[in-house]
């Protein structure tokens, strides 16, 4: 579906663009890499992309961080790293923020992917060296 290799931070917001324009009618996109891959960073520039001034941050300890873009659009940004079962993510209104229309940007997807509907791009990014990635995607 998509593939781009970033091989410096410089890149991002060109990588983030071309991301985004691949994916002209998605909204919800599923984050899988290592620990320190570059999923946080990544989901930064796509929000930039998307028009956030807002502070990017991982949303782990509250699960779920909203973002506005300045056409008051709204993005979330989910870290389910520390989960402990699916019920957290249901208590959280993750039906609500999933099927919103909205933007969902989803790390560590793999501790609810039960929960995930069919039309979720999963985003596959691959450490190559300290500072190069491979990003590519399929659907789940």
């Amino acid at each position: 579906m998509f593939s781009i290799q970033i091989n410096s931070v410089q890149e991002l917001p060109q990588a983030a663009e071309a991301f985004l324009k691949h994916f002209p009618n998605e909204r919800l996109f599923a984050f899988y890499g290592k620990m320190g891959a570059g999923k946080t960073t990544l989901i930064k520039a796509l929000c930039r992309a998307l028009g956030s001034t807002d502070p990017i941050t991982s949303p782990t300890f509250a699960l779920v961080n909203e973002y506005s873009t300045a056409q008051n659009e709204r993005i979330f940004h989910f870290d389910f790293y520390r989960i402990k079962n699916i019920e957290e993510a249901l208590d959280i209104g993750f039906d609500d923020y999933i099927y919103s229309g909205k933007y969902c940007f989803m790390e560590w997807p793999e501790n609810i992917e039960a929960l995930l509907p069919d039309q979720v791009i999963a985003v596959n990014i691959e450490v190559l060296d300290t500072d190069a990635r491979k990003i590519t995607t399929n659907k789940l």
